[in-house]
């Protein structure tokens, strides 16, 4: 299933969520822009797991937060800020900009922990945005769980346009994560992903939007 856009509009600009989109893309240029320094740049960037298990300090603390803006090729960049497009802007309208900016790197500090404390050993440079939107898509699942997600479906030959329940089109994609992390224990990421960052990031939006909407109900009526 490939979600295209969602149909519930929000009430205020989304500003950082667009913020995070240009800065990402952003610094994609201009690690293509680097050329031959590129190998330079994501050895000093990247969060490498064995790097940060053999030598924790602010480094390699500082190194999560600019992996997060780092990623691989067009497809992955064009495939995660589709994501944040379609999801973020309704997270960011529910909790307010400045929350919403915490909670997304919150949730690439959490996703990339998690990432690793399942390979500890991996050399291989880790990049990407996926961990940070796994947490919003966490968080949308809880505070938008009926809300209808334009997505196209593979039938056979065919891809057709239908609305789709972001409860199924989420929790497919949690499902698949969980799966494919499973698959990976005791070995390399599945096809290069680091799966387990995904699944960390879900969990934790999932139960801090949790948690923020138990805080933002409505107060009971006060019988008299």
């Amino acid at each position: 299933m490939i979600p295209i856009r969602d149909q519930t509009p929000t009430r205020n600009f989304p500003l950082i969520n667009y913020a995070l989109i240009l800065l990402n893309v952003i610094v994609f240029l201009f690690f293509l822009m680097a050329g031959v320094n590129q190998n330079a740049l994501v050895e000093k960037y990247a969060l490498i797991p064995a790097n940060f298990t053999a030598h924790t300090s602010l480094a390699s603390f500082r190194n999560i937060f600019t992996s997060m803006f780092m990623h691989a090729g067009w497809a992955h960049i064009i495939g995660n800020m589709l994501y944040l497009w379609i999801f973020g802007d309704n997270v960011e309208d529910r909790m307010g900009h400045f929350k919403y900016l915490v909670f997304y790197l919150l949730g690439g500090l959490v996703a990339s922990l998690a990432h690793v404390y399942t390979n500890p050993i991996s050399q291989i440079p880790t990049v990407g945005a996926s961990g940070a939107i796994a947490a919003v898509l966490g968080a949308y699942l809880v505070l938008y769980p009926r809300s209808r997600i334009l997505t196209f479906i593979p039938l056979g030959f065919f891809l057709q346009l239908r609305p789709v329940p972001a409860s199924i089109v989420l929790g497919f994609w949690f499902v698949l994560q969980l799966f494919e992390g499973f698959l990976s224990l005791g070995g390399p990421d599945v096809g290069g992903v680091a799966v387990w960052a995904h699944v960390g990031g879900f969990i934790f939006g999932v139960v801090i939007a949790f948690l923020f909407a138990r805080r933002h109900e409505p107060s009971s009526p006060v019988a008299w």
